[in-house]
């Protein structure tokens, strides 16, 4: 990235992008329970069965190589990847409207809860670009 500078100041650049991404999913878990402490309704905790599986098939299937995940490949693993990633991705967004229409929860609820998806996802697009560059890279 900038092989110019000191060593001390690379390491500090990257403890800040680990703070970042700590920050940001600390914040998701927090809108989360949020959304269900505030309105004292904890239906909206649906959301969470489907956070757990979302990074499964990157880790699964996807490998050392994270830039295959961006391209168009005619790896049967890759497409399978991308859908069930696509699948947990949906179903994220589809519970909570789901709950909300079936007047379960309520408007702040619901704005909770996407924002908390939103918040995730931010923090795992930002750990596939730091990913690329830095040791923290498991993928």
């Amino acid at each position: 990235m900038m092989p110019d500078l000191p060593g001390y100041l690379m390491t500090c650049l990257r403890t800040g992008k680990l703070a970042f991404l700590a920050i940001l999913v600390s914040g998701g878990i927090v809108l989360q329970i949020l959304a269900c402490a505030l309105y004292n309704n904890w239906w909206p905790m649906l959301t969470v069965i489907m956070y757990v599986p979302l990074p499964m098939p990157l880790l699964f299937f996807v490998g050392s190589d994270s830039s295959s995940l961006l391209t168009v490949s005619d790896s049967g693993w890759a497409n399978a990847t991308k859908f069930l990633t696509g699948a947990s991705a949906v179903g994220s967004i589809a519970i909570p409207v789901i709950l909300k229409h079936a007047g379960v929860i309520g408007w702040g609820a619901l704005a909770m809860e996407l924002s908390s998806f939103f918040v995730f996802v931010t923090a795992i697009m930002c750990y596939l670009g730091m990913g690329n560059e830095d040791d923290y890279s498991m993928l």
